[in-house]
């Protein structure tokens, strides 16, 4: 079989290889991918950003997918061939401090799918049956393909921040976390604005404007003037941070209001800033990583009620046999969740 794989060290290098079609072990199923998104860490590894010089090349890359069992290893006991799963792609050893509290998502010896192993741009990929999540019937296939980034901002909105109904909201940066996140903080009952830059004015702001948001382009827009307008003045009372960029946490500090709340999703690296207005303020600062068991469990609730709408949000305009197109129109801000059909490659 083949799978696309980054293979150098060096922006862009996609290249399809050739793979043997992999073999369960006893605690593993064998998945047949039908479908499978593109998020930020792809573009990442796209990139060849620092944060993956750990990749032991080729990889193939690819973490969010939906796909059906067709092969189980002798001691799996949870899924049986045909039924329709999702990944959890991040590992936890099971052993560390953190897997025995219960908090495998940041584990101190996490691998990740796509990253440390061969991931979901090919047609087979065997996965532990404990990283396994059953999809239910009523979950559109395609859809179940964004179920993981969907636990992210569920994780973030419902366990790390404490948006309640009526409150104002900030959502800032409208690339697929953000999009995701602003969709269940509405859910959750606050009223959300969303936010983003020049670039984003093309496809990405639009599209939160489609699926129901306020919107601000801060290239453009005074900023202060429609935080004001929108907050009588106070501030925003949760503003979530999934830019990825230096700029986000300063500017989520100038947007929420005293007492108010900043959760920061996007993975900035570096930034420089005043941090005795936070104190000052008594500002609560809560991070947000990855996502576990339950918050897999309520994005397929999300999806299947239509607080997440999946229709509007997924880009099915790219296949897998033009990656390079879809990798630099997601960098260049030209779409926001591609999510391929991978069974079209094989067929």
């Amino acid at each position: 079989m083949r799978g696309l794989a980054k293979v150098s060290r060096t922006s862009g290098a996609m290249e399809f290889i050739d793979r043997e079609r992999p073999e369960p072990a006893a605690d593993e199923a064998l998945v047949e991918i039908d479908y499978a998104g593109l998020c930020g860490s792809d573009a990442g590894i796209y990139e060849f950003e620092s944060a993956f010089e750990r990749m032991n090349l080729p990889t193939v890359i690819g973490h969010e997918y939906a796909g059906r069992v067709v092969e189980t290893g002798d001691s799996v006991t949870k899924f049986a061939v045909g039924d329709r799963v999702v990944e959890r792609p991040i590992r936890g050893c099971g052993d560390c401090y953190q897997c025995e509290i219960g908090s495998a998502n940041v584990c101190q010896d996490a691998v990740i799918t796509g990253v440390d192993h061969d991931g979901a741009y090919e047609q087979f990929i065997t996965v532990p049956e404990r990283a396994l999540h059953p999809v239910p019937d009523s979950v559109e296939q395609q859809h179940a393909a964004v179920v993981e980034p969907t636990s992210i901002g569920a994780r973030a909105v419902i366990e790390n921040s404490r948006v309640s109904p009526g409150d104002r909201v900030l959502v800032e940066g409208p690339g697929p976390i953000g999009q995701l996140t602003a969709q269940i903080a509405a859910a959750q009952g606050g009223t959300v604005t969303v936010s983003g830059v020049g670039p984003d004015a093309n496809y990405r702001l639009p599209l939160a404007e489609d699926l129901g948001f306020e919107t601000i382009n801060v290239a453009e827009d005074d900023f202060e003037a429609r935080r004001d307008e929108q907050t009588d003045g106070i501030g925003y009372d949760v503003v979530f941070d999934t830019t990825g960029h230096p700029s986000g946490l300063p500017s989520a500090v100038d947007a929420v209001r005293k007492g108010g709340q900043i959760v920061l999703v996007g993975q900035t690296g570096e930034t420089s800033m005043e941090y005795s207005p936070l104190v000052r303020s008594e500002i609560d600062l809560q991070c947000s990583y990855a996502s576990m068991y339950e918050d897999f469990e309520r994005a397929l609730r999300l999806i299947d009620s239509g607080d997440v709408d999946c229709e509007t949000f997924i880009d099915d305009r790219f296949s897998l046999e033009d990656a390079d197109e879809a990798f630099e129109s997601f960098i260049g801000g030209e779409t926001c969740k591609p999510v391929f059909d991978v069974s079209e490659v094989w067929a």
